[in-house]
């Protein structure tokens, strides 16, 4: 088993720092590959300081990685040495469930394997992630990267990209549709760039003005600052669809009351606290409050060409692998537009 220089935090209270972790051999549907690029979430800091609970150490973050090929095994089809290659917030599941056959294996019944902070299915061993060099994973939860996008771009498109793009088409926004995105931040920024990408017209919610010359360049036709109360009341029943990516604590009910006859308005952030609720900004418009996670192998393989036809990706800042920490304090302070990306040739010196 190889040997792989990597990142961990070896408890919730103490900074990221070198690892040495083994992976497996590849087995016969197994692709082995080499990390170039790895996002940064902020559910990496969630985990790391287990803000959720039941995480486990040592931990080796990383969901939104993108590499190439270097081995693969003797079963394997769908990739070659010298491919590249994508994966992102899982790498197994188990398969035979109506959501895995349905290809929505992130609803998986039986769990799924995460791609870090997990077990291999069926065994003890821990996975993990792409804050490290080397990665091997079963063909079937690998993605295809095109060779015409900036990687270091595509990256987060793995968990923010996938995160957004999903809602909005599910709930099936495009042209003629009006479109609130809560937050402007990895998640936003993403969310911005897909609805206006399907012909929605789009209007960022966000606390801060600052943000708005920002929310423009990325698409959005309108801004909308949710501390204004005039402008709030101007907009009561204006939306056909929110997204709500704040993961702060923060009033559903404000936002709740912005959509039209029949609206939805679909969590993606996770917030660390419950929220309370009031049942008639619902009630009096029929309205929706609904959640979505990520999306499956197939659908992100979607979003992964769609995004190769239309040139999107996401905004980043390039980092060494010895930043981390400086950028998980810079992330707490919203000073990042909009996403981290490790280049991990910084551990292979």
């Amino acid at each position: 088993m190889p040997i792989i220089a990597s990142y961990a935090a070896q408890s919730a209270t103490t900074p990221l720092a070198p690892f040495d972790i083994s992976r497996r051999e590849p087995g016969p549907h197994d692709v082995e590959i080499d990390i170039l690029y790895c996002g940064v979430c902020h559910s990496d800091i969630h985990q790391v300081r287990n803000e959720w609970g039941g995480s486990a150490f040592p931990m080796v973050p990383g969901h939104e990685i993108v590499g190439r090929v270097t081995r693969t095994g003797s079963h394997v089809t769908k990739f070659k040495p010298g491919d590249l290659a994508g994966i992102g917030c899982f790498v197994d599941s188990c398969r035979t469930c109506v959501n895995c056959r349905d290809g929505e294996e992130q609803y998986c019944d039986g769990g799924v394997a995460w791609t870090y902070n997990s077990k291999e299915r069926g065994t003890d061993i821990p996975t993990f992630g792409g804050y490290s060099t080397l990665i091997v994973a079963d063909e079937n939860y690998i993605l295809h990267v095109a060779d015409t996008l900036s990687l270091p771009g595509v990256a987060p498109l793995l968990c923010a990209g996938i995160t957004t793009y999903s809602p909005l088409r599910h709930w099936n926004v495009g042209k003629g549709s009006k479109v609130g995105v809560v937050g402007l931040g990895g998640l936003g920024h993403m969310g911005v760039k897909f609805a206006a990408a399907f012909g929605a017209d789009v209007t960022v919610l966000s606390t801060s003005k600052s943000k708005e010359a920002d929310a423009r360049k990325l698409g959005a036709h309108d801004f909308l600052v949710t501390s204004d109360e005039e402008e709030m009341k101007k907009r009561k029943s204006h939306f056909d669809f929110i997204l709500n990516t704040v993961s702060a604590k923060h009033d559903y009910g404000q936002y709740l009351q912005l959509l039209k006859l029949n609206g939805t308005m679909t969590l993606v952030g996770i917030p660390p606290d419950a929220i309370p609720l009031k049942a008639n900004p619902l009630i009096s418009r029929r309205r929706s409050l609904s959640g979505s996670m990520i999306g499956g192998i197939r659908e992100t393989q979607e979003m992964l060409d769609y995004c190769a036809e239309h040139n999107i990706v996401s905004d980043v800042e390039v980092i060494p692998m010895q930043m981390i920490n400086e950028a998980y304090d810079r992330m707490l302070r919203s000073d990042v537009r909009y996403r981290f990306v490790i280049d991990l040739a910084s551990l292979k010196v």
